[in-house]
């Protein structure tokens, strides 16, 4: 099976160098790499020594993060394409052979994998705190769900993140392929299509990336605020699906490893970032009864609402 890349791109440095010579270096080698660049004036041409690379400038107001991805898949022609973010790296040269041998997976009435997502490692200079939410959220076992495990995992069921993710190309674009007007979520907004029309998605822990923030509070809670938003504009995804818990879950788990490593003076801070986390969701999920101002200020993405305002 072939695979292509694609990658959104946005003022990329020295890091997205390192990623393109760790892309042309898998053993399962890597067709082309298509890049969605926002605004030309930031693009390096020293990149374009990557014999595979393949870029398409777009302005800041054109990008939104499904329509980004949706052009990119335009451009492929492969069996396969992974979603990548220019700040996710290859922990090894296995990445691409790894997502691609979990296609070959089904599910318990043989649902086909349409979508498979990899484990995401923090970087060296994460927050304790932090990593360990990164091993809570992509742990060192594998799972294939489908929508029959909705009940027992909840909004966990509809997890994916297209930081490292890929898609059947056929498949993805007969489902109609992401939403192209949405400020977050078009991974999650995309399996739950895919699970409800009988397929089958995989967390494949074997295919591994390096990603992680150190994100602040007010980071936290304009993030958070934009998960908020996400999932209020769509309840036929999100309505009636278990969430908080999840959340609830996570700080508990959290503070008992601090705990166990002996770092009881994080624990405090956890506390309070997890409270900047759920005030950001809460009110995300409310927007609509929001002044127009004061959700342009809470928001992450900013540009989502200038062009809503533009309408």
């Amino acid at each position: 099976m072939t695979i292509d890349v694609i990658i959104p791109s946005y003022k990329p440095g020295p890091k997205f160098r390192e990623l393109l010579k760790r892309l042309e270096k898998q053993e399962l080698p890597v067709r082309k790499i298509i890049v969605i660049n926002t605004e030309k004036k930031y693009w390096k041409e020293e990149f374009e020594a990557c014999p595979i690379l393949q870029v398409h400038h777009i302005s800041k107001d054109e990008f939104d993060h499904g329509a980004a991805r949706n052009l990119g898949a335009s451009y492929s022609q492969a069996d396969i394409f992974l979603c990548m973010t220019d700040d996710a790296m290859p922990a090894d040269g296995k990445l691409t052979k790894a997502l691609v041998k979990a296609f070959e997976n089904q599910g318990p009435d043989g649902e086909q994998v349409i979508e498979v997502y990899g484990r995401q490692l923090a970087e060296r200079d994460c927050r304790m705190a932090e990593a360990y939410t990164r091993q809570f959220n992509y742990p060192d076992k594998s799972q294939l769900k489908t929508i029959k495990d909705l009940p027992r995992l909840g909004i966990k069921t509809f997890f994916a993140s297209n930081v490292c993710c890929a898609y059947r190309r056929k498949e993805f674009l007969e489902l109609g392929g992401f939403i192209n007007r949405t400020i977050f979520n078009e991974d999650m907004i995309f399996a739950a299509k895919a699970l409800k029309a009988g397929y089958a998605v995989q967390y494949e822990a074997r295919a591994k990336v390096i990603h992680s923030h150190n994100y602040s509070c007010f980071q936290q809670f304009h993030r958070n605020f934009d998960l908020g938003v996400s999932q209020a504009d769509h309840p036929e995804v999100f309505q009636g699906v278990p969430s908080v818990g999840e959340g609830v879950r996570l700080v508990k788990s959290t503070a008992v490893f601090l705990a166990g490593k002996k770092k009881f003076h994080l624990i405090p801070g956890l506390i309070i970032n997890s409270g900047f986390k759920f005030l950001g969701y809460q009110l995300g999920k409310r927007y609509e009864k929001l002044p127009f101002w004061l959700v342009k200020r809470f928001a992450m993405n900013k540009n989502y609402w200038k062009m809503q305002e533009e309408k």
